[in-house]
């Protein structure tokens, strides 16, 4: 085969540090503005952003090198940097870890889907009954005692 194809697509999720509901909807469509620049830059394509004021999920298609660590890390760092300088809020921090699951081209709708609903989602369950169902759906062993911060 003389060349090389790739596509590789995730859905990652991070929360603020506790859950603490410090994303007000008045800057969501700048901070995945500013996220679609940070994937840009990692040669990724962010093809959509959703969440609550506690939490976020995105769907980034990959780039052939990519180390997912490093771009979750610009992105949570550069974010959190421009939330506490450009829009004042120094308490902002996001959670240490975060989750990374890889999907499928045929599952692209239907989890983008799922982000544009997230606050209709939320009413009825919380961000971390979601994570834990997420998971179990992606058959993941953790300890509780190590999923929170």
């Amino acid at each position: 085969m003389p060349q090389s194809i790739f596509k590789m697509i995730a859905h990652i999720v991070f929360s603020t540090k506790n859950r603490a509901d410090l994303i007000a909807p008045e800057i969501e469509n700048a901070l995945f503005g500013y996220i679609h620049g940070i994937a840009e830059n990692n040669g990724a394509k962010l093809i959509i952003g959703g969440g609550t004021a506690n939490h976020f999920h995105l769907l980034v298609s990959l780039p052939k090198k990519i180390d997912v660590p490093a771009l979750v890390g610009d992105i949570k760092r550069d974010t959190s940097k421009w939330i506490k300088t450009d829009k004042g809020i120094a308490d902002f921090y996001w959670q240490k870890g975060y989750g990374a699951f890889s999907i499928g081209q045929s599952q692209v709708d239907t989890v983008v889907n799922y982000i544009k609903r997230q606050k209709e989602h939320h009413k009825k369950q919380d961000f971390k009954d979601e994570y834990r169902a997420l998971l179990n759906k992606y058959e993941i062993e953790y300890d509780e005692r190590f999923v929170w911060d």
